[in-house]
């Protein structure tokens, strides 16, 4: 589980290196990149419900999410809104779109309180070439999310939609959940409607299986929108039924 860097002062140097060594990008890459690739972040800070850039811009920017949480949105053709996915500390933002030279094809929008490190693509080319080991990684988490979007697409056409919920709330359980009293905290408010885009399916259908996991004892729904799991065990066993 990744922790969130300070939210106060402007970041330092080591500060960037330790969100850059946790990231998919820059992460077990040697001391001289991490530090080339700190001095060449810029930081950005976002309150939240601010859109750190909009569906549909030019791609000109990399970012990686140093504290907070992001929300990616985005607009259907035919005007819906789909939650693709939570993104928080370490997680990179907006790369993809910039590699292949094609606009933003969503809209990430902050949670809560947000920061972010970023650089110019002409930036990021620059230390690309003077650090290959920097561009074979970008390569490799091209690879990475294409799969994530297949195996995404593999789940709407044939998953159960309950066990899609439960694989789901896990997968954010696994990037962000914090251990409480009560059990697995998601730390920031995941509404229902959240899930529903997220999974593919209808709000009635993502609160009769909260509403039912609730009763059952394997979640705890909290006022905040906040979610706990009581009964992670059994959460997993839902996501893997056949």
């Amino acid at each position: 589980m990744l922790q969130s860097a300070p939210r106060g002062a402007v970041m330092d140097a080591n500060a960037k290196i330790t969100v850059l060594k946790r990231s998919n990008l820059f992460g077990g890459l040697p001391p001289e990149t991490l530090e080339a690739g700190a001095e060449a972040a810029k930081e950005r800070k976002l309150d939240k419900g601010d859109a750190l850039f909009q569906q549909g811009d030019d791609a000109t920017t990399h970012y990686i999410v140093a504290s907070g949480r992001l929300r990616l949105d985005q607009a259907t053709p035919d005007g819906k809104n789909v939650v693709l996915r939570f993104m928080g500390p370490g997680d990179l933002v907006g790369s993809v779109a910039v590699m292949r030279d094609i606009p933003y094809p969503a809209t990430p929008i902050a949670a809560d309180e947000t920061r972010v490190l970023s650089w110019t693509q002409a930036r990021m080319m620059d230390l690309m070439q003077a650090h290959p080991a920097l561009a074979m990684k970008a390569i490799n988490m091209m690879g990475g999310r294409i799969e994530e979007l297949q195996e995404r697409l593999q789940q709407v056409a044939t998953q159960q939609v309950e066990r899609r919920i439960a694989a789901t709330v896990l997968k954010i359980v696994g990037q962000s959940g914090r251990k409480t009293e009560a059990g697995v905290e998601i730390p920031f408010p995941l509404s229902r409607q959240d899930l529903a885009e997220m999974t593919g399916t209808t709000l009635h259908t993502v609160s009769r299986t909260l509403s039912a996991w609730i009763e059952e004892g394997i979640i705890e729904g909290r006022r905040s929108s906040h979610i706990v799991i009581k009964r992670p065990h059994r959460l997993v066993e839902i996501s893997e039924q056949a």
